[in-house]
């Protein structure tokens, strides 16, 4: 069974940073193509950075060289490091894992930015 646990989200004034993990099950980890998602209300949900199949990473244009997306793979997670926040990166957070052809998702970590 595919499970993704993320945590770390929370309220955060504009300017603050906070740091997103997503715990995946061991069995799937090294095989999956890992990336983090967002869904602001009344919005559809997003993509805000990702590792791709070839390695590489790849960023939502409004988060460039504010967010960064890194992984431990001795521990199973990714994590989402998140600098300069804006009150329009409010939103629910959500790790996805691409694996076997199939998405799999988090339950979610709310994400307030506001004075």
């Amino acid at each position: 069974q595919v499970q993704l646990v993320e945590s770390g989200g929370g309220l955060v004034q504009p300017g603050g940073s906070l740091r997103l993990s997503c715990a995946a099950s061991g069995s799937i980890f090294g095989s999956s193509v890992m990336g983090w998602y967002r869904q602001a209300p009344g919005n559809q949900r997003e993509l805000v950075a990702t590792f791709t199949i070839g390695g590489s990473t790849l960023y939502a244009d409004s988060v460039k060289g504010r967010f960064t997306i890194s992984r431990d793979n001795a521990k199973n997670t990714v994590y989402l490091q998140m600098n300069s926040l804006k009150p329009e990166d409010t939103a629910v957070y959500y790790c996805k894992a691409y694996y076997r052809w199939m998405d799999y998702w988090g339950k979610g970590t709310l994400v307030t930015v506001s004075s």
